[in-house]
């Protein structure tokens, strides 16, 4: 087992805070609140699952945690930048070199290799590889003989495998994943979020995944409960049944 320490991104306590976080969609009667007054931190170096029921704002959450999407009140800070202080190409420069993304749909581009799409942003941000660092990554993943092959070429499994590498690669302050298995079967699921599991405690990435899935979110170190567009409680240390034991109180 490699501990890759000399790679892994220095430590600090705290890798996203949310204060007062509200998101309104909508004007006067319509308007919507999908969340209401969220306070919350992610600590750095720690896997973190969003979980809720349908409608409960976890997703909204996560797009404004990651600076997808302006709040409409409050702020979030990431990697001790304030997000509300940034101009748009500053924002959009800010998620490319410090905000990993993994999504349900993969997002490869299906013309190039997997090498070739762990690559793009490094090449599209004119950045060199850390070859060493590749390497790496490359190993923890188990992606060594798939590497020259197309998206069409891999499993389901084997595509999020790249799509995490993709992320893991730039070293970012927090790599978002947005129901990284929802597209899966049970086989590919379990072994996507081991490695995402991996890429915490080997990496020292810092992972914040919103899902619906209890087996998904009980490989993670802590899940956070939302509900009506609020912080409804924490499982700290969670396991199936506890995650299920919580979500049935919140009545989904």
């Amino acid at each position: 087992m490699s501990t890759l320490s000399q790679y892994a991104a220095p430590y600090t306590a705290t890798a996203v805070t949310a204060t007062a976080l509200v998101k309104e969609y909508g004007a006067g009667d319509a308007a919507v609140r999908a969340l209401d007054g969220v306070d919350l931190t992610i600590e750095d170096g720690r896997f973190t699952a969003i979980m809720g029921p349908s409608g409960s704002g976890k997703s909204t959450l996560m797009h404004c945690l990651a600076g997808l999407d302006q709040p409409s009140s409050g702020d979030v800070n990431v990697a001790g930048v304030e997000l509300a202080e940034l101009s748009d190409n500053a924002l959009t420069d800010f998620r490319r070199e410090r905000v990993g993304f993994v999504f349900q749909g993969f997002n490869l581009l299906p013309m190039l290799t997997a090498r070739q799409n762990i690559l793009l942003p490094l090449d599209l941000a004119g950045g060199a590889p850390d070859w060493a660092w590749f390497e790496e990554v490359v190993e923890v993943l188990g992606l060594g003989e798939r590497l020259d092959h197309r998206p069409t070429q891999m499993s389901g499994g084997q595509q999020q495998r790249v799509a995490v590498a993709r992320a893991v690669l730039s070293r970012p302050a927090v790599i978002f994943a947005d129901e990284p298995t929802g597209n899966l079967d049970r086989r590919s699921s379990a072994e996507v979020l081991a490695f995402l599991r991996r890429s915490v405690r080997e990496l020292g990435q810092t992972v914040v995944m919103v899902t619906h899935d209890p087996v998904a979110a009980g490989h993670s170190d802590r899940v956070v409960l939302i509900a009506d567009g609020r912080v409804a409680g924490i499982i700290e240390a969670p396991d199936q049944n506890s995650i299920l034991v919580a979500l049935r109180d919140l009545g989904e």
